[in-house]
C-alpha cells in the first residue's frame, strides 16, 4: 500500500511541474498553472472562466459588477475630488466632510453647484448668472448670497457631478 501512495504522490508532483512550465509549441505560448495571469485583458473582455469549457446556463444573464469610476466619472483627466468643508450647502445634501467629485470640463451654467476660489478662499455654491451680474448662491439661510461683481479674484474649480456622503 506504501508502494501505491508512493507512485500516487510522485505522479502528481511530475504534473504539478509539467503544468508550472511554460511550453512553447509553433511559435506559441501555453500557461500552466503557475501562470500569474496578465493585465491584458479588461473584465468586459473575459466575461466567464469555466474548467469544463462548457457555461452555465445563466452565464448568458449574468452581469458585469459596477465600476464606480465608469459610473460615476465622465472625463477622468479633468475630474478630481474635493473634501467639503463646512455647512454652507446643507440644505441640498452636501454636508461638512461629504466627498465632491468635480469635473473641470463641464461648461459653467446657470443653477449649477460649483467649486470656487473668490480671494483666495475656496467655496462650494450654486451659480446664478443675470443680465447685469453673477452671484454665488449658498444653500443655508446662515449665509449671505455673494455678488461676483465686488470681486476682482474669482476662478471656477470645476462643476460638482457628484457627492458621496455615508449614511
Amino acid at each position: 500500500m506504501f508502494k501505491i501512495i508512493a507512485h500516487f504522490i510522485s505522479i502528481n508532483l511530475l504534473n504539478n511541474l509539467a503544468l508550472q512550465k511554460l511550453i512553447f509549441m509553433e511559435g506559441e505560448e501555453f500557461y500552466g498553472a503557475a501562470y500569474k495571469g496578465s493585465k491584458q485583458f479588461t473584465q468586459q473582455q473575459v466575461k466567464t472562466a469555466n474548467a469544463t469549457g462548457f457555461g452555465a446556463a445563466a452565464d448568458d444573464y449574468m452581469e458585469r459588477g459596477i465600476d464606480l469610476n465608469e459610473e460615476l466619472i465622465k472625463n477622468k483627466p479633468a475630474t478630481y475630488f474635493f473634501r467639503m468643508k463646512g455647512d454652507a450647502m446643507q440644505d441640498i445634501g452636501i454636508f461638512d466632510k461629504d466627498v465632491l467629485i468635480v469635473d473641470r470640463s463641464v461648461k459653467l451654467a446657470n443653477g449649477k453647484v460649483i467649486v470656487a476660489v473668490l480671494n483666495g478662499e475656496l467655496l462650494v455654491r450654486r451659480f446664478h448668472k443675470n443680465f447685469s451680474s453673477a452671484f454665488l448662491i449658498p444653500e443655508n439661510s446662515r449665509y449671505k448670497t455673494i455678488n461676483l461683481a465686488e470681486f476682482n479674484d474669482f476662478v471656477v474649480w470645476g462643476v460638482v457631478m457628484y457627492v458621496i456622503h455615508q449614511m
